[in-house]
């Protein structure tokens, strides 16, 4: 499968200065296959370490940070010669190697012509404790399951996702049925790499289930293996909590949902575990639309999504005819999971806020920050087209350009534009 991060990764590879490159991510987002793929295809050779499985390369670094005494190390550990500008050395679980992420900065600095790329699946928990990390020496991607656009890449839409790209809707409007059922099928799929392959292959929903169950179980024992112990119930709830939390339209994350007279000090370290291992995404009130954003964003008030729809909906435990069928049944959890879709795809390129009156009577679901200016959406769950909160907003912020996104075409007014789901990726 096409991943957009591809062109990212050759752009690091081609760049004047070149910097150990780290990739951040949950775990399952498919960042080891990506590694491995590009090396493959754009070196000749692939050196690969797995710090998680090695007790030997865990300690490769400890000593010092001689880099010809490392690299001859790690020369022995493959039986293969290591060659500045035609290997790509991959450091997979880096965080598992004590002094791992320092070594980083002597490799910039006394070996810059090695190519080498950092991952972990909790590296963000780690960037966290980490006193040395290399500040300045490295670059960081991100990387996310996948997106929407990624998905009909996969299945082999990709001139339709050309037509999305150039916002050609002339052409995408005979296909808007299409696309209103691919998305459907994504609602149940989602993004994490290893469900999608296997749809690719098989087109079994019910195995694709079992696979998003298998992640989650996955991640709840990360939380018994990898968290401090006094804090891994609250995790656990908290985690528990996020469907519920989105399907009641709370204006903000409350904490009395996840437990009887919980405050906010009770979870915090909690939710931000969860965070800086990259299983929830993380969205702050802000107090008023000004430049920039995030100088006014509110702390104390956000909303936590999911890190992929799929798992939300295995979490919900959505029947597949529920989603696939646009069944009436899913009304009490159909805004949640629209909100869910778009705060994963505007996440791919944006910092997202949201904002809502102070007293409670009105709200706009996203706030982006696109260059000079500042843009509201407003998300809508099927073809509803009344955005009463949004025109006040607008009004009251003299904002001239707003979107609404829903499952209906696209069309535009004078102060609004009704941007379909489908094509949310290419706002």
């Amino acid at each position: 499968m096409k991943r957009a991060l591809y062109d990212d990764l050759l752009r690091w590879k081609n760049a004047a200065v070149r910097k150990p490159l780290i990739l951040q991510g949950a775990r399952q987002v498919g960042k080891t296959w990506l590694m491995k793929e590009f090396g493959k295809n754009e070196f000749e050779n692939v050196a690969y370490f797995n710090f998680e499985s090695s007790e030997r390369l865990k300690k490769i670094f400890s000593s010092d940070f001689d880099i010809r005494r490392i690299i001859t190390s790690l020369e022995i550990e493959i039986g293969q010669k290591i060659l500045p500008e035609t290997t790509l050395l991959i450091f997979d679980e880096i965080q598992d190697a004590d002094k791992g992420l320092t070594s980083l900065k002597y490799f910039y600095e006394q070996a810059p012509a090695y190519a080498i790329i950092a991952a972990g699946s909790l590296l963000g928990i780690s960037l966290q404790k980490n006193h040395s990390f290399p500040v300045g020496k490295v670059d960081i991607l991100r990387m996310y399951p996948l997106s929407f656009a990624e998905f009909l890449e996969s299945i082999g839409q990709s001139l339709l996702c050309e037509q999305l790209a150039t916002h050609n809707w002339s052409v995408i409007d005979p296909f808007h049925e299409k696309l209103t059922e691919i998305l459907r099928l994504y609602y149940f799929v989602g993004g994490m790499p290893e469900a999608v392959a296997h749809y690719l292959q098989h087109q079994d929903l019910i195995e694709v289930r079992r696979i998003q169950e298998n992640i989650l179980l996955g991640y709840e024992r990360d939380f018994a293996k990898h968290a401090p112990l006094e804090i891994v119930p609250r995790i656990r709830l908290v985690w528990q909590s996020l469907l519920g939390q989105l399907a009641k339209e709370n204006r903000k994350f409350v904490f009395g949902q996840v437990r009887k007279g919980a405050r906010a000090r009770d979870f915090e370290a909690a939710i931000q575990w969860l965070n800086d291992a990259g299983m929830i995404l993380k969205t702050n009130r802000v107090e008023k639309p000004a430049m920039p954003l995030s100088a006014y964003a509110d702390f104390d008030a956000f909303k936590l999504f999911c890190l992929d729809i799929g798992l939300l909906n295995a979490i919900a435990k959505t029947d597949q005819r529920i989603l696939l069928e646009k069944n009436n049944i899913l009304t009490e959890f159909k805004g949640a999971m629209t909100e869910q879709f778009v705060a994963q795809q505007l996440k791919l390129s944006y910092d997202i806020f949201y904002w809502s009156a102070s007293n409670a009577t009105a709200e706009v679901d996203f706030l982006i920050q696109d260059k000079q200016n500042i843009i509201p959406i407003e998300v809508k769950a099927e073809e509803n087209l009344k955005s009463k909160s949004l025109k006040g907003f607008s009004e009251k912020y003299e904002i001239h350009s707003a979107v609404r996104t829903s499952m209906s075409r696209f069309r535009t007014q004078e102060w609004l534009v009704n941007w379909p789901l489908y094509a949310i990726n290419f706002l």
